[in-house]
């Protein structure tokens, strides 16, 4: 074995290299930011400023002592660059969700369509008749072709999606469609750099060697989706039950995509494309952890991306353009790249009948370009196929498209606001984000196949969002016909079903849980023995489960096991997260299927008397069309045995006010039909009964903060007594103390 280690001076200039690319690179990235550009473009930038195009023409001395022409310091400057190239494909696939390709349909089909199509004619148009001076060593006019076909038919789903976050819009329709058409795009053109690669490295069209690459991709995408998932999903569910920890959970994640890219590398297509397909398996699976994630990325764009981009600058030479051939072609480059990714983009888009003006800005914003153009400009230089002046040609492409968009989007999005349909949306959305407790983490819904698992996996599938995954626990023996109704109640979302043996249930439903849910759903029956709260095995999860619980308790005296339908419900509106939880849940339902709640609070700690003789109503429509009624109930003369004429002090009927105020404005925000209601009482539940009474609801929901002692549950007693004393369907949102 022979390891030619590095001498102290080739050390010395690595360790300056790295130095000064990433410090330039992170400053004219902040800066483009500042002035509304997507950061790769002035790390891009810094390769230029550090490389032939002004440092080698400003001071050409220091330009060769820090990038000499020495095969090892340029080896491990590259190989730095290269794990930049790896991370930023694992993060592209944890971005790329086939699921929003699939829902997006017919609209993505299309505008993915035109935007490829197009441009690819136009890319092989060019790529022909460009002149010799942009031919590299390789000197084989169909493979130089293609490279430059698929060098300007893709678009950037980085960037794009950068660009787009960047300014407020990548939740707009128009956006989401354009994150859809990019990772079609990315997904098709990481396959072709694998296929031109295979050619290039073969050096000519061999059938037999294309048709092996090209299968062998295949393979790698369908295998990687199916028994690749299959074993990757294992992998991380062993991660999180031995809670190794956020760097083990790391080196797993990187040794996954490490496998996937030697498996590429060896069928003859490059392994950052097997880097890709694994961030999309990583991120398919139901055990991934976003802090896995969020640490990838951080050290991604702190450090390797900004040296990934920085290199691929250096090897830009703007002097080149100094040639007036070389200058004209690059604009024709540009400008078939620019005209043909708008037109196909526009075109897929008017056949999908979406609005003209959506129409143009998909074609703005599939038009950035970024990391995959530089790989493909790199791979091509590597390789012989381009040379110095056809890869600053893609380069300047690459550059002045990215720093296009933004300008032009924003100017065009901020003056169209979308339909009526699409703002509610938007609106649904930014206060889901808001939310405390329904959110995007999956479901765990243990059961026995008992009819209040039934109304609990109801309650769950209406409020959540319907791309969070559910798990189906069957804590054994078990009601199989039960347990296939909670599956069907799940409908068309993601369900899995797990069995566990009825000894240590909880302690298995806990273990469970640490593997990346949300929140736990379960059943309560209709009674309670002398003994518990809910149950014994719902009273011992909420003794020990970090994650909040919903109870679901049907109301009595039903006689089916059916999902039920909920006409009307009263929310309890409080102070703090407790009752916010609560919220969310009877809003959401509301959202969906059209409950109408009645968000009550009760005013306490103020002398109560017999029914009240007289009511003072206001009724106001606030901004979603939700019924404002504020009732305070008039006491009639008389204190805590004294007679004396009791009125509640005005600074808790403000505070009430605000209460209620904040929970109206969440169900004009979720789109819930609504009232509320501000009462008076001797005690919370006393205030909430009555109103369920009053208001003939079937529904009632309570949020608790659950509180612990001497290991044994404690929710309150206005909790245990709605339980006990009533007869509708209960909901109580239980969530722990930090």
């Amino acid at each position: 074995m022979d390891l030619t280690a590095p001498d102290e001076h080739q050390l010395l200039i690595f360790w300056t290299q790295l130095l000064v690319l990433l410090l330039v690179a992170r400053l004219l990235g902040q800066a483009m930011r500042r002035i509304g550009q997507p950061a790769v473009v002035g790390q891009l930038g810094a390769g230029l400023v550090l490389g032939p195009s002004i440092l080698g023409r400003v001071a050409p001395g220091a330009l060769d002592w820090l990038i000499p022409r020495d095969p090892m310091q340029s080896g491990m400057l590259f190989a730095v660059a290269w794990i930049g190239v790896l991370l930023l494909l694992i993060e592209t696939g944890f971005d790329t969700d086939l699921a929003l390709i699939r829902r997006l349909g017919r609209a993505t089909a299309l505008v993915s369509a035109g935007s490829i199509l197009v441009p690819l004619a136009a890319g092989l148009a060019v790529g022909a008749s460009l002149p010799a001076i942009f031919v590299g060593e390789l000197d084989d006019p169909l493979v130089f072709t293609l490279f430059i076909a698929a060098a300007l038919s893709i678009s950037s789903l980085a960037v794009a999606g950068k660009v787009l976050a960047e300014l407020g819009l990548l939740r707009r329709d128009f956006g989401q469609i354009t994150i859809a058409a990019g990772m079609a795009n990315d997904v098709v053109g990481w396959i072709m750099l694998g296929v031109l690669a295979s050619l290039a490295a073969a050096g000519e069209v061999v059938p037999g060697r294309l048709a092996l690459t090209i299968g062998g991709i295949a393979v790698l995408y369908v295998g990687g989706l199916t028994l690749g998932q299959r074993a990757v999903d294992a992998v991380l569910r062993e991660i999180r039950r031995r809670q190794v920890g956020l760097t083990g959970s790391v080196t797993a994640v990187l040794g996954i995509a490490l496998v996937f890219g030697v498996g590429t590398q060896l069928i003859g297509a490059e392994a950052v494309l097997g880097a890709f397909v694994a961030g999309i398996v990583i991120n398919r699976s139901r055990f991934d952890q976003h802090e896995v994630r969020e640490g990838l990325e951080s050290i991604t764009a702190g450090f390797f991306a900004p040296i990934f981009f920085a290199t691929a600058g250096l090897r830009v030479d703007l002097g080149l353009l100094a040639d007036g051939e070389v200058l004209r072609w690059t604009a024709v480059i540009i400008v078939a790249a620019s005209v043909a990714k708008f037109v196909g983009s526009y075109i897929g888009s008017r056949f999908a009948s979406l609005h003209p003006r959506e129409g143009v800005l998909l074609g703005l914003g599939l038009n950035p370009r970024g990391t995959l153009e530089i790989v493909i400009a790199t791979v091509g230089l590597s390789l012989g196929v381009f040379n110095e002046a056809s890869y600053t040609a893609i380069m300047v492409m690459t550059i002045l498209l990215s720093m296009a968009a933004p300008p032009l989007l924003r100017s065009i999005a901020h003056s169209w606001e979308g339909t009526d349909e699409e703002q509610a949306r938007l609106k649904r959305e930014a206060a889901l984000e808001r939310n405390v407790m329904v959110r995007t983490q999956r479901l765990l819904l243990p059961t026995q196949g008992g009819p209040n698992s039934i109304v609990a996996a109801q309650l769950l599938h209406l409020v959540w969002p319907e791309d969070v995954r559910a798990t189906v626990l069957t804590v054994g023996p078990v009601d199989r016909h039960g347990v296939q109704a909670v599956l069907n109640v799940f409908g068309d979302r993601s369900a899995d079903l797990t069995e566990i043996e009825a000894a240590g249930a909880a302690e298995a439903i806990l273990a469970e849980a640490k593997l990346g849910y949300g929140a736990i759903g379960v059943g309560a029956p209709e009674s309670t023995d002398g003994g518990s709260i809910i149950s014994p095995l719902v009273d011992e999860l909420l003794a020990t489960s970090a994650l909040p619980l919903i109870i679901v308790r049907r109301a009595r005296g039903l006689d089916r096991a059916l999902p039920q339908a909920f006409a009307r419900g009263v929310i309890a509106v409080s102070p703090g997260d407790a009752s916010r939880t609560a919220q969310e849940i009877g809003l959401g339902l509301s959202a969906n299927i059209g409950t109408e709640m009645v968000l009550v609070h009760a005013v306490t700690g103020i002398d109560a008397a017999p029914p009240p003789t007289d009511e003072a109503t206001l009724s106001t429509t606030g901004p979603g069309g939700s019924i404002r009624e504020r009732f305070r109930r008039q006491q009639p003369a008389g204190d805590r045995g004294t007679g004396t004429a009791t009125a509640p002090r005005p600074a808790v009927l403000e505070v009430a006010e605000r209460v209620i105020e904040q929970a109206s404005t969440l169900a004009d925000e979720l789109g819930a039909r609504s009232r509320t209601v501000i009462d008076t009482g001797s005690s919370t539940a006393e205030t909430i009964l009555r109103t369920v009474e009053e208001c003939d609801a079937d529904l009632v929901i309570v949020g608790a903060q659950l509180r612990r002692f001497d290991g044994r549950p404690f929710l309150g007693h206005t909790v245990e007594q709605i339980l006990e004393s009533c007869d509708a369907t209960v909901v109580v949102v239980a969530t722990p103390t930090t």
